[in-house]
């Protein structure tokens, strides 16, 4: 039958520091003080220091010393597998997590083919050893929770918009001054614009993710925007999964929505840029205050080089933006690189 730690009168103790583990095994495998105390680096006085430290959180005698030589004591030697086997699985914890680089890094993109997936792209080529792996979810809202929860590493939206319960939580970076847009039916009367003033669409009902929780903020960005306008905001329609889905129930209720300028085109619709003013949606990175990744450190620069190749924190002269955005905005710019929410 195995030896227990009770069979071998060694007490349990399951918080041991492994240094004075390492401390036993070295002196166990060179039966010598002094050489022991060379290969850890450390001076022989210390080292004798955990050997009794050892042995008093232990309850047992591990080595005989005399003046001539060192050995093992019965509970030395059962110690001993134990210790190296404790020392291995130490190791090997330490070298999992040596190299954040080592484990993919969760990016929700939101929708593909805008802004988050440029950042996305260009982040890749500038770190092509890390796994930056795209998520294609639903508003940020939903996904601040699952950053803050360890599910989801990194997201973009409009920080403004989140409880500040989560802001606390979260690390951003400001990307872009994003200009809004309607998209409308292909025989919507505005589509042969080339551009929609917001007052022309006063009357309207366009919808903006109203009833959807995962996108709390797009739709609050909205209503601020709709209540100066006169425009309605459409009543929630069944949670749409998936590029498809979305054209689909879309489609089928016929409401022009509210998006970006880069939104991905669809059947039978147009997307057109609203003006005067140009209704402004910050866009920022988001990530776990704390995150340490060189996939963050990618996306950050690569949201600084495109913004500053494109003009992208450059705002319109007379844009429309809330207050509360705006301040969040330049606050975090001015922070710079290292700027985090409090």
């Amino acid at each position: 039958m195995a030896s227990s730690a009770a069979d071998t009168g060694i007490q349990t103790h399951t918080h041991t520091d492994p240094r004075l583990l390492r401390a036993f095994v070295a002196v166990a495998e060179e039966l010598h003080f002094t050489r022991a105390a060379a290969r850890l680096y450390i001076a022989q006085q210390a080292l004798s220091r955990d050997i009794r430290r050892l042995e008093r959180e232990l309850g047992a005698e591990l080595f005989v010393r005399t003046t001539r030589q060192v050995s093992l004591t019965a509970d030395g030697e059962r110690l001993l597998p134990h210790a190296r086997r404790v020392l291995e699985a130490h190791a090997d914890l330490a070298a999992a997590f040596a190299d954040p680089a080592a484990r993919p890094l969760f990016v929700d993109l939101n929708t593909d083919g805008m802004t988050a997936a440029r950042v996305l792209a260009r982040a890749r080529e500038l770190a092509p050893a890390c796994e930056l792996m795209a998520r294609f979810e639903s508003g940020l809202t939903w996904a601040a929770d699952e950053i803050l929860a360890g599910r989801l590493d990194v997201s973009f939206g409009r920080a403004a918009g989140l409880d500040p319960a989560v802001r606390a939580g979260l690390g951003v970076q400001p990307v872009r001054y994003e200009p809004m847009a309607i998209l409308l039916p292909a025989d919507h009367p505005l589509a042969a614009r080339e551009a929609v003033a917001l007052a022309d669409l006063t009357g309207e009902t366009v919808y903006a993710g109203a009833g959807n929780p995962r996108t709390g903020e797009w739709t609050d960005l909205a209503r601020r925007l709709f209540a100066e306008w006169g425009i309605e905001l459409a009543p929630p329609v069944p949670l749409a999964i998936g590029v498809a889905e979305f054209q689909r129930v879309t489609a089928k209720s016929g409401y022009p929505v509210l998006c970006m300028v880069d939104f991905p085109p669809m059947p039978d619709t147009v997307v057109r840029p609203l003006v005067r003013p140009v209704p402004i949606s910050p866009f920022l990175l988001v990530w776990r205050k704390g995150l340490r990744h060189p996939g963050l450190d990618a996306l950050r620069e690569a949201a600084a080089q495109l913004g500053s190749e494109e003009g992208w924190m450059v705002r319109p002269d007379g844009s429309w933006l809330p207050e509360t955005d705006a301040s969040l905005m330049l606050k975090a710019a001015n922070r710079g690189r290292d700027s985090v929410l409090g």
